[in-house]
């Protein structure tokens, strides 16, 4: 039986190899045993992974997460009745693979990141990217804003994210949307954390964030917000604007995802955060990652399972907003004409 035909096809869209006649624990290892780039002409969102974790300060390890976060994503279907749609019958999705990047020198990585999103772009109408540590939010960003002008980002995780430097490091997971917003990357209007929590290094970390451009909901306001509150603060502050959404897994709690390198307790609940993602079919996504998953210190896929389900959401509300899109266009904003075939 061929690859084809065990497959799940909806129209014109390939989608993944189909559970009835593949088992679950075979097959190929793409996020959710989706095709591969190869193996489709048109793409309308690339899932593609990015194994760098120099920029970490803490516990290492997210280089793998790619690589775990597909494994965990085989569990996938192809309906999602939550938001009552199919998100691999409504757009074509991919795996894209990974964009390899040195090891060893962060700037490099940086330049070469934003160089193969910017790449995969010109074929592809989003992406949705698989770290790898927040370190890579950066480059992804710069791709966004030559396509798209500044965005509004939506970022979940524990931390801010905006510290300046690390051991004078200007290039690392805690600095990723200072140097976001010093680029002019970022529209300063409506950016938003969700998540923060734990221990600051003083009061003006807050000071300098808001002068950067974001308001701040607390993982504490989880509390009496709820789902449907923040889903609402969110809309209220992108609007219709372009909206980047950057996902570090240690926005849960660690009893939901223990698989990350600087866990805080007190963080959301797995339920809660896809509760907010499934909002987003409302907002105009152009792309998202999701990162700082590390599987050494993962069991049962815990965290892998919450990362994968948090993309499958994601790829959901980009199937509601805008069904049948592939509006390609180049990092510099032009048409790149007919794709390879």
């Amino acid at each position: 039986m061929t690859d084809k035909i065990q497959r799940v096809v909806s129209g014109p869209y390939v989608g993944p190899v189909d559970g009835s006649v593949v088992p679950r624990f075979a097959g190929p290892a793409t996020f959710a045993r989706l095709p591969r780039f190869d193996e489709v002409s048109d793409v309308d969102v690339a899932v593609v992974g990015v194994p760098f974790d120099g920029g970490v300060s803490y516990r290492p390890g997210a280089r793998f997460g790619p690589a775990h976060v597909r494994e965990s994503s085989r569990l996938l279907r192809p309906y999602n009745p939550a938001l009552d749609t199919a998100p691999f019958a409504r757009q074509q999705v991919v795996d894209a693979g990974d964009i390899a990047c040195n090891p060893f020198s962060i700037e490099d990585a940086v330049k070469q990141i934003e160089t193969g999103a910017c790449q995969l772009l010109e074929r592809a109408g989003r992406l949705l990217t698989i770290g790898g540590d927040h370190t890579i939010a950066l480059p992804l960003l710069r791709a966004m804003a030559r396509q798209h002008g500044p965005v509004a980002v939506v970022h979940f995780d524990a931390h801010l994210d905006t510290w300046d430097t690390y051991f004078g490091a200007a290039y690392t997971h805690g600095t990723p949307f200072r140097r976001a917003s010093e680029e002019g990357l970022l529209d300063p209007s409506a950016c938003i954390h969700i998540g923060i929590r734990g221990p600051l290094y003083s009061a003006a970390d807050l000071r300098d964030d808001a002068g950067l451009g974001f308001e701040v909901v607390p993982a504490v306001e989880m509390d009496y917000l709820g789902v449907r509150g923040v889903a609402q603060l969110i809309r209220e502050r992108v609007g219709d604007r372009p909206v980047y959404v950057s996902i570090d897994i240690d926005v849960l709690d660690p009893a939901f995802a223990p698989g990350t390198g600087t866990p805080e307790a007190g963080g959301l609940q797995s339920r809660e955060l896809l509760g907010i993602l499934r909002s987003f079919a409302d907002l105009n996504l152009v792309g998202a990652d999701i990162v700082e998953v590390a599987p050494a210190y993962d069991h049962a896929e815990i965290t892998g399972i919450a990362a994968s389900h948090a993309a499958y959401e994601l790829l959901s509300a980009m199937a509601i907003r805008s069904p049948n899109a592939n509006n390609r266009l180049s990092c510099g904003g032009q048409d790149p004409g007919p794709l390879d075939q």
